[in-house]
């Protein structure tokens, strides 16, 4: 799989269809397959956080989340094709699941979020077969409390569970490095860190309307829903700026 650097920081070259296929590839034959999907706030924080950028330089896939990574592509003369949103292949990921029984776990969130989310999920897809369920909020997550017996007993259930499929769900970054300290402790053949994707199944959040998502500014409706997210999303600019400055791939 062909992959290109924006800030360094390695992005593979993928549409929707081909993201799904490299994770189908990874369920039938079994393999562990870490599912990366950064968008230009994490591709910032990697400039200066070694071992996020480790985490990304290891998934075996690294999709394009944002639209910024799609413009960043262009300036760097290697276009990606599309963006590939976290929650749309997550989704992809749910169908295909349901279509060839493969067993799903979704882990973070507040307490009762993931529950509420595994439930609609089932409602859309009939034939899918959730292995569990686990709010994010114990220690070593929340608290900070490292190797806590607590983390350990979410690790225990997980893997007790035998998911084909686990969704982390703890927000980026916490989630990938996460995943980074426990993804040789999990059994699992596909771990993907989903940020909020849980939420908006779940009916907590709202995602933008589809016109939207087309244009590439789910950012700005967010913005607009919550503008004290302001300084987060200057991440965005100051990434187009900086890629345009170093003109690297």
């Amino acid at each position: 799989m062909k992959r290109l650097k924006i800030l360094g920081v390695p992005i593979d070259k993928v549409d929707m269809d081909s993201a799904l296929s490299r994770v189908a590839d990874c369920l039938r034959q079994k393999k562990k397959c870490v599912v990366c999907t950064p968008n230009s706030e994490i591709v910032m924080l990697a400039q200066t956080s070694g071992e996020l950028r480790n985490f990304i330089e290891t998934a075996d896939l690294v999709v394009p989340d944002g639209i910024g990574l799609v413009l960043a592509s262009r300036i760097v003369k290697k276009p990606l094709s599309e963006r590939v949103t976290g929650i749309d292949l997550m989704d992809r990921i749910l169908a295909y699941c349901s279509e060839n029984g493969k067993s799903v776990f979704i882990m973070g969130s507040k307490p009762g979020v993931a529950e509420k989310a595994a439930q609609n999920i089932s409602e859309k897809f009939k034939n899918i077969k959730f292995a569990g369920t686990h709010h994010g909020y114990f220690k070593g997550y929340h608290t900070g409390v490292e190797n806590s017996t607590e983390e350990d007993e979410v690790i225990e259930k997980i893997n007790a569970a035998k998911p084909d499929v686990l969704f982390v769900a703890m927000g980026a970054p916490k989630q990938e490095l996460w995943i980074a300290k426990h993804r040789d402790r999990l059994g699992s053949n596909i771990i993907m860190g989903v940020g909020g994707s849980a939420d908006v199944y779940a009916g907590e959040v709202q995602r933008a309307p589809a016109a939207y998502q087309r244009l590439g500014l789910e950012w700005l409706y967010r913005l607009m829903k919550e503008p004290w997210r302001y300084k987060r999303m200057m991440a965005l600019p100051a990434f187009v700026v900086e890629v345009i400055k170093r003109g690297e791939n």
